[in-house]
């Protein structure tokens, strides 16, 4: 296995890692910055208050987005497994 073969591999992880995370990161980016914005305008400035709306919408993106993010997943595994005899070889 050469090292250019390493990189490409490591290199298309970090690519399903961050296609896979980027749903589930912009949900909670946008709960948190709708949060944000309604307790400036109502000046409540609870810290615990933002953690359920999140919460909420995480699952929410899991719920929508799962099967997508298995799918990547998996096709990636699938891929990588085989691959792997041509790899060590």
């Amino acid at each position: 296995m050469t090292p250019e073969t390493v990189l490409t591999i490591v290199r298309q992880a970090l690519e399903v890692a961050l296609l896979v995370s980027a749903p589930m990161l912009a949900a909670a980016l946008v709960t948190g910055l709708a949060i944000g914005v309604l307790q400036a305008a109502t000046q409540v400035n609870e810290m615990t208050l933002s953690f359920i709306p999140k919460l909420a919408a995480l699952f929410a993106t899991i719920a929508v987005a799962g099967p997508w993010m298995l799918s990547v997943l998996v096709d990636f595994t699938r891929r990588l497994i085989t691959d792997l005899p041509a790899l060590v070889g």
